[in-house]
């Protein structure tokens, strides 16, 4: 867990990757980077935020997390959750997403719109490295990617 656990925003990622691994901190690669700038284009930065992950260290060759590993990490997710209390969960990606709306749809139906769950508001929003896969800036990824941050700031001013 990364940020101000005092804050009511919570960004909560799939695993962590090669260079969060190493550093003990969620998102501090490339698209961590990708974070941190549309963190600032709403005004923010990570002592805005609370970031974490579903899974709290790093599948093997960087796989998608299995369903028993989700299982394993999520008390501690869940406690996370409870004791930070946000106003507003952003998850990012499609495991985060799928587990904390406990739904097998996809982010891309998903995405662009506000749900409740944990008591509180969720806005799913694509995974930064699914910009950075995508083609990055000039990506159709990016422009959902910079409306949802669009919905996350109005989010946060209620």
């Amino acid at each position: 867990m990364d940020g101000n656990p005092d804050s009511k925003l919570m960004f909560i990622g799939e695993a962590p990757g090669f260079h969060e691994d190493k550093q003990g901190v969620p998102f501090v690669g490339a698209a961590g980077k990708l974070l941190d700038e549309m963190l600032a284009s709403i005004g923010l930065d990570r002592t805005s935020c609370v970031i974490c992950n579903v899974l709290k260290c790093r599948p093997p060759a960087n796989r998608d997390p299995l369903a028993d590993e989700i299982e394993s990490c999520h008390p501690f997710l869940e406690a996370q959750i409870r004791f930070i209390a946000p106003h507003v969960i952003v998850t990012l990606g499609n495991f985060a997403t799928r587990y904390v709306l406990k739904t097998k749809q996809g982010i891309s139906s998903l995405r662009g719109r506000k749900y409740e769950a944990f008591g509180t508001m969720v806005i799913p929003t694509f995974h930064p490295a699914a910009v950075l896969h995508s083609g990055g800036a000039s990506s159709p990824t990016m422009v959902s990617l910079l409306s949802d941050f669009q919905l996350i700031s109005e989010a946060m001013k209620i």
